[in-house]
């Protein structure tokens, strides 16, 4: 059986990689993008990583472009982007779609593991009256939009894109995972 850490992803820089690199860590994968009202998110994601990291957590981030083109640049762009701007010294991943009919596999895993995510309704709400239609409640529905992944590699829960890194409700699922063996 295929599992979230056999999926094949490429990093940032192009090379090849999966998962299995962070198997027995809390993994929190967060779709990001540098263009976004929510792209500040990026500095409250690298203190979570740089205070957490230490007793098992990942943050991983994956650029996406689903929505309106807030992630329209290259690898190498937003590598540097991310270095300069925000400091993240998080893992980041090469470029790819998380909603759609060419949405990636690990993001196919991730949705279909966990459909409905915590705090998803006033971010709806917000979008509708920019006059954006979310559509389907299953799809990923913005950037920065997280999964929590637990040590055992199941997707243990998920966040709307306006729950940030030190949103209560984050951080208790995420200490929660942390202290299970």
């Amino acid at each position: 059986m295929s599992t979230l850490y056999d999926i094949p992803l490429k990093r940032i820089d192009g090379s090849d990689t999966n998962l299995a690199d962070y198997r027995g860590k809390v993994l929190l994968v967060v779709n990001v993008a540098s263009k976004c009202g929510l792209t500040p998110q990026y500095e409250g994601l690298e203190k979570l990583y740089q205070e957490q990291q230490a007793k098992g957590l990942e943050v991983l981030g994956f650029p996406a472009n689903n929505f309106k083109g807030q992630e329209p640049g290259s690898d190498a762009e937003i590598s540097q982007f991310c270095a300069l701007t925000y400091d993240v010294h998080f893992p980041m991943f090469s470029k790819i779609s998380v909603a759609g009919a060419d949405k990636h596999p690990l993001y196919q895993a991730l949705t279909k593991a966990q459909p409905a995510a915590t705090g998803d309704g006033p971010f709806r709400e917000r979008l509708k009256g920019y006059g954006i239609e979310s559509g389907d409640p299953q799809e990923v529905l913005w950037n920065f939009e997280k999964f929590l992944v637990s040590k055992q590699g199941e997707v243990v829960g998920r966040f709307a894109p306006d729950v940030a890194a030190d949103d209560a409700r984050l951080l208790e699922a995420v200490d929660t995972e942390l202290a299970k063996s």
